[in-house]
């Protein structure tokens, strides 16, 4: 008996080392099972985050576009109220200009004509002016380019050389934006 528990010791054909390579692969598949679960839990966890996210995306997507067509239906309908404005203050002056022409019908006095022709221009620009109009100021001034539009330069010692000397044409604005630069001619220097 004690032979035979001498064998199991020593067995021959017993390979401690291939014995131990066997239970570390029996090992490794268990623990390449475990990474794999590990590995497929993180991986639902990733797709659920990614899922939310993208959800997250296309309601926001979903909110600009929205934001964006109201806007634009707001741009709208203020280019259309201020132009319903415009026209109804525009309206008054062209009701003044009927009025005088039917007035002007029977006179020949020519201070009544253009007394009536003021009254209407003054009216116009008054008008105008409620709407935002503003005009330029130029003649005397120094040219700025962002304002004036130089049709003509004259050699002269009686201005300062770049000052606006006469306006050919009004320019106007509104509020910061030209909306149409002044014509004008600048003084330069006399040679």
């Amino acid at each position: 008996m004690s032979h035979k528990h001498d064998k199991n010791n020593n067995n021959p054909f017993k390979n401690d080392e291939l014995e131990e390579q066997i239970n570390n692969e029996n090992s490794v598949e268990e623990t390449a099972e475990v990474i794999k679960e590990e590995a497929k839990k993180e991986d639902d966890e990733l797709q659920k985050k990614f899922d939310a996210l993208n959800q997250q995306y296309l309601r926001l997507a979903a909110d600009f576009d929205n934001y964006r067509k109201r806007q634009e239906h707001e741009r709208e309908e203020l280019l259309k109220f201020g132009t319903e404005n415009a026209l109804k203050k525009m309206i008054e002056v062209l009701d003044n200009f009927e009025r005088g022409k039917k007035a002007l019908e029977s006179v020949e006095d020519c201070v009544k004509v253009k007394e009536s022709f003021d009254l209407v221009h003054k009216q116009t620009i008054e008008a105008l002016k409620k709407l935002g109009l503003e005009e330029i100021d130029a003649e005397g001034k120094e040219f700025d380019p962002n304002f004036h539009d130089a049709v003509m330069q004259t050699p002269t010692s009686e201005h300062a050389e770049h000052t606006v000397i006469n306006e050919l044409q009004k320019g106007y604005k509104m509020g910061d934006k030209v909306l149409r630069p002044s014509l004008v001619n600048v003084a330069a220097a006399q040679e």
